[in-house]
């Protein structure tokens, strides 16, 4: 909606456009920076920025499945200040066609605090929702105190669930926290 005095966009939430796979991709490396330090230099290190590019504009123009979505968050000036992924689950434990995942999510830290991740995170559940699942998950560092109180604030909670990733070389092992929501609720 645009405003008659400024011309500006109300800030929103939509699905990734192709053009969009290199700021996507910009902003991921920046979010690796917030990781512990080994594992950052070690994910900066193994993919270059042109290379990120090319698997985001892929994912968006043919997503590896039917229900992959890559949401983005824009800024009134139409500015890219956050994405998300959304697809099915594949933990082990998952129920197919009940379980669907929230895998990335990112806020610009300039961006924070003004309603970009409420909106980002409710467009990832009326995705998740309209694509027919009934939960979804989402796995949490556990060193991310801001990030569980962002989800648990709207209302997702942990569901005991626990594993570690890290390097291939397995020098650095990070611990991760699932977390999750009922879609028929919210």
């Amino acid at each position: 909606m645009t405003s008659p005095t400024d011309g500006r966009v109300a800030d929103s939430v939509r699905l990734a456009w192709p053009a969009e796979a290199a700021p996507i991709a910009e902003l991921q490396r920046r979010s690796w920076g917030t990781l512990p330090a080994a594992m950052s230099e070690s994910m900066l290190s193994a993919i270059s920025l042109a290379d990120m590019t090319t698997v985001w504009h892929q994912v968006i123009t043919r997503p590896p499945k039917a229900e992959f979505r890559v949401l983005v968050a824009v800024d009134g000036d139409s500015h890219l200040i956050g994405f998300a992924t959304t697809l099915p689950s594949e933990d082990t434990d998952a129920e197919a066609l009940r379980d669907g995942e929230v895998d990335q999510f990112v806020i610009d830290p300039p961006a924070r605090q003004r309603g970009h991740g409420s909106r980002l995170l409710n467009a990832c559940a009326d995705t998740l929702r309209a694509d027919g699942f009934e939960r979804a998950l989402c796995w949490v560092l556990t060193v991310d105190d801001a990030y569980r109180r962002f989800l648990t604030d709207a209302g997702w909670a942990p569901d005991g669930a626990h594993r570690e990733i890290g390097t291939e070389d397995e020098s650095v092992r990070i611990k991760q926290i699932r977390l999750h929501t009922d879609l028929r609720t919210t």
